[in-house]
C-alpha cells in the first residue's frame, strides 16, 4: 500500500467560524440547498453529525457519481477542525484502499480565514495516482466551498 499526500490552503474573507459552521457542521442542510443541480442531499445515516458519525452524499441525477459515504473522526468547533475518511462510493476505486481528509479554519488578521487541508490518499498495491484525478477531486470541493463563501458574503447574518 502506497500514501500519496497533498497539501492545500485557500483564504477565504470569511472569518472560521462562519464558514466552518455553514461548510462543515450544517453541511447537510445548506449544501443541498445552494448546489441542488449537483448534491440531491447528504444524509447522516450513523451517529448525531459528531465524531464517529457517517454521512452519506447523494448526488443529483446525471452525475458521475450516484453517491460517496464518508466517517467523521473529529469535529471541533473550537478549534476549527476537521477530520473525515472516504470509506465508500465516489473517487474510491478497487485500487485505492481509502481517502482521508483533515481540514482546518485558521483567522487571519483581515477577519477572514485560511483552510488548510491534508488529503491522504492510500492505494492498494503498486498503483499510483494520476495527478490530473486528484485534481479533479479537489476542484469539485474547492468549488462547493466557494458556493459557501459567495452565500457568506450575500447573507452577512447567516451562520454568525
Amino acid at each position: 500500500m502506497g500514501v500519496t499526500t497533498l497539501n492545500e490552503e485557500s483564504t477565504s474573507p470569511i472569518a472560521p467560524k462562519r464558514i466552518f459552521k455553514a461548510s462543515i457542521v450544517d453541511s447537510h442542510n445548506l449544501i443541498p440547498k445552494l448546489m441542488p443541480q449537483v448534491i440531491k442531499s447528504i444524509e447522516i445515516t450513523q451517529g448525531n453529525g459528531g465524531a464517529g458519525s457517517i454521512k452519506q452524499i447523494n448526488f443529483a441525477e446525471g452525475s458521475h457519481f450516484k453517491s460517496l459515504t464518508y466517517q467523521i473522526d473529529e469535529l471541533n468547533q473550537e478549534t476549527y477542525t476537521y477530520n473525515y475518511t472516504l470509506i465508500e462510493g465516489g473517487a474510491l476505486t478497487e485500487n485505492l484502499e481509502k481517502i482521508t481528509y483533515e481540514v482546518k479554519f485558521e483567522p487571519t488578521p483581515e477577519g477572514g480565514s485560511v483552510s488548510k487541508v491534508t488529503s491522504k490518499y492510500y492505494t492498494k498495491g503498486d498503483f499510483s495516482l494520476k495527478e490530473e484525478d486528484i485534481k479533479a477531486g479537489k476542484e469539485k470541493v474547492v468549488g462547493m466551498y466557494k458556493v459557501v463563501e459567495a452565500y457568506l458574503i450575500e447573507n452577512p447574518d447567516a451562520y454568525a
